[in-house]
Formats: structure tokens, sequence, C-alpha cells
């Protein structure tokens, strides 16, 4: 059974919504784009990866076949049902403690963007918790212009359309997004709450969090290879 949905959330559409909205066979349909070879290019060969966030394991999968070991954490049931191959934890990321670390911790998905403040600080207390010695953490932002290029479109060469129909504020902070992704044969929809943060604000949540930023990994600056403040 799927916790109860968090507040914000919600989600439309065939199949199971999982508690932040996202519908387990959307996710199932959709295709990994070129993440895993931007994670591939900046860790160690066979790392350990722990990916927080996993859904159906998209780019888990992506990433055991170029021979990382992966465990995968969900707080979605449903979600990890789907994945194969790797390790699966069900649980919220904000308060995951396994008592081991990992060579990398991945924080994909946008995570780091969680309205709620207290959520985005327990994930990243999650990623320090699980980190190895000399390890990185991996995490993926929001473009610069995620809440203000709006409404947009992207129609996915696999022959579906993603819409970015509005980004309407909520208060501290937050904006409410709504996003519809149309197939030939289903529609699905998701809303959730997401926090706007500049690149300022961004390595300013790292720093409370004990990490710095070591390198942006892409020229947009989306994705982010941070370490311990310690290991600077």
């Amino acid at each position: 059974m799927e916790r109860r949905m968090r507040e914000g959330h919600e989600g439309t559409g065939p199949g199971a919504i999982t508690p932040d909205g996202c519908a387990v066979e959307l996710y199932a349909r959709l295709p990994v784009g070129d993440e895993p070879d931007v994670i591939a290019a900046a860790v160690p060969a066979r790392a350990r990866i722990l990916e927080l966030g996993s859904g159906v394991g998209r780019m888990t999968h992506a990433l055991l076949e170029r021979g990382f070991e992966v465990t995968a954490v969900d707080e979605s049931a449903g979600m990890l049902e789907r994945v194969r191959g790797a390790r699966t934890i069900c649980g919220p990321v904000e308060r995951l403690d396994l008592g081991e670390t990992f060579d990398v911790v991945l924080l994909a998905s946008f995570l780091v963007h969680a309205g709620d403040v207290e959520v985005r600080r327990g994930m990243l207390r999650t990623c320090v918790r699980h980190l190895a010695k000399g390890g990185c953490v991996l995490i993926q932002r929001e473009g610069e212009d995620y809440h203000t290029d709006v409404p947009r479109e992207r129609v996915d060469p696999a022959g579906f359309t993603v819409r970015i129909v509005s980004a309407e504020p909520v208060g501290d902070g937050v904006d409410s997004v709504h996003a519809e992704y149309v197939f030939p044969d289903a529609t699905w929809t998701q809303t959730f709450r997401a926090r706007p943060l500049t690149r300022e604000q961004f390595e300013e949540a790292l720093a409370e969090a004990g990490l710095t930023v070591e390198r942006y990994l892409t020229e947009d600056r989306t994705w982010v290879r941070a370490v311990p403040v310690s290991d600077t």
C-alpha cells in the first residue's frame, strides 16, 4: 500500500499514483536521457551508487549496464517493483539511514527543489550520512528558467508530448507546478510543489548540510558534483 499523498501533490491518469503525484505507468514509459552518461563521466568506474528517488529504475538500469553497483531507494513500492537487478529500499529519502556508506550518492529528479525546506534538509543530510570518505554527491537541479518559461511543451521523439502548464506561487517562495504528459493512448497529469533556487541559494543549502560544489557537470549547471566541505 502506498503512503498517503504528500501535501500539495496529486496526479491523474491510468494506474497507481505515488505520494508525490507520479504515475507508475507513466514513468515506466518515459525514456532515459543522457543523465547516465553525465553520471558515468563524473564518478569512478564500478562505483557503488546509492540512488535516492529511483522511481521505476530508468537510470538504475542504465547505470547497472555501465557496470555500477546500485542501491535504489524510493518511497513508492509500486515504483520499486519495476526495478530489476538492483537492491531496493522502500522509504522516504529524507529519513533514510542504512548504516552504510557509498562511493556516490545520487539525488536526481530535482528532489533538491522540494517545497518543504525540512524535507530538503533531510534529503541532503541523507546524502552526507551515506557518503564514503573520498566520495561525492551528484545532484540534479532545475534549469534557470524552469518556473518562468511557462507554459511550454516538448514533443519527445518517442511520440509523446510533455507540457509544463503552470507554476503558480503558493507562498513562502514555493510554486505549485502542473505538468501534463500526453501519449496517443493515455494522458497523465502531475501537480507538485517545488522551490526555485538560484545558484547562490542552492549553494547555501548545500553549505548548510556540510557540502560544497566541486564542479558543475553540464553547461546549464543542472548537474552538480558536490563533496563534503571537510574534503576540500
